[in-house]
């Protein structure tokens, strides 16, 4: 259902529209110019299911929210996908959604009977969408040159350089996830070897896990939020999944660091609400690649927007192309 503020005037602020769609859920919501999110919607995600199911459930986002008054005052809408995206062509191709592949979703979207007339939703990145969040609202900040990261059931990454967001030609950049890690590691589903999403997304950590010898409880799902519980008791597989996680990212980002030099990496996405369990590992690892004098002691934070980052960003790149919002001068490419 959705949830609305009760006491909001919403008429008396500006309205933006946002979704956030990743390989877990889809979340919709109408957000406004002090990036407060008035009403939301979310469905789970059916990754394995033909495009038109996934389309389908995309819509029923939308139409929950259009059944808000609030709705009809909107100015934008934008969309934050797993990636890799075409923001210029509006498709995406997530890879952990393999019915999609260059599927057309802005044109999908745009043809839906309740979006104002003129009206083309605007694409971006899912961790993108992350970073112009935190940069804005988030543990990003006052920082010129950030990483941001999504460590969900994916993982993905947007830039900050020099004060603005860095979404590269295509949308893409910052696609920290499928940095090679492992030159002889298995393959990745987007082709390559041993990518950093294979050893620190959700999915690879639960896997890892099982394959150690751990198992979850009796009606306990199997997901990297058990293996943190199990982690927490001590479990010794458990806490080898999350140091393998640990290691491959502090891999990554030490690697991103020395290219473009970061002040500060945040790190969201429902992996990231394990807190210690793989922050901990994570700083103690980042000593062992962050050996350069202009690498050493990155600091590595958690997101401050835990699971709204994407729809803030979202809302946020959109209303950026208006020139509506203090976001404007933070949010150009």
């Amino acid at each position: 259902m959705t949830k609305q503020l009760p006491s909001r005037k919403v008429c008396d602020v500006t309205v933006y529209g946002a979704l956030d769609i990743g390989g877990t859920k889809i979340a919709g919501a109408l957000v406004d110019d002090a990036g407060t999110v008035l009403v939301r919607a979310q469905r789970p995600t059916p990754a394995q299911k033909s495009a038109e199911e996934l389309m389908g459930a995309v819509v029923s986002v939308v139409d929950e929210l259009t059944a808000h008054p609030v709705w009809d005052e909107m100015v934008c809408l934008g969309i934050a996908s797993a990636g890799p995206v075409d923001t210029a062509a509006g498709t995406v191709s997530p890879v952990n959604i393999p019915a999609w592949r260059h599927f057309p979703l802005v044109d999908k979207l745009a043809a839906h009977p309740r979006l104002p007339v003129g009206l083309r939703p605007v694409l971006v990145g899912d961790a993108v969408a992350m970073a112009a969040a935190e940069h804005w609202l988030g543990a990003a900040r006052g920082f010129e040159n950030a990483l941001c990261m999504v460590v969900s059931t994916g993982v993905g990454g947007g830039l900050v350089l020099n004060g603005r967001l860095h979404t590269g030609r295509t949308g893409n950049a910052g696609h920290i996830g499928h940095i090679t890690v492992d030159l002889d590691g298995s393959l990745c589903p987007c082709g390559a070897p041993g990518c950093v999403e294979g050893f620190a997304s959700g999915t690879a950590i639960a896997a890892h896990a099982q394959a150690a010898g751990w198992s979850a409880p009796a009606g306990v799902a199997p997901t990297a939020a058990a293996v943190a519980d199990a982690a927490r008791a001590g479990n010794p597989q458990a806490l080898g999944a999350y140091e393998r996680a640990a290691q491959a990212l502090a891999a990554a980002i030490s690697a991103s660091a020395a290219l473009v030099e970061l002040d500060v990496v945040v790190i969201g996405g429902g992996v990231a609400q394990a807190g210690d369990t793989l922050f901990a590992p994570l700083r103690r690892r980042m000593a062992d690649y962050t050996v350069l004098d202009f690498t050493r002691g990155l600091p590595v934070v958690p997101a401050l927007l835990a699971l709204d980052a994407g729809l803030i960003g979202a809302a946020a790149v959109a209303s950026s192309q208006l020139g509506t919002t203090a976001l404007a001068a933070g949010t150009r490419s």
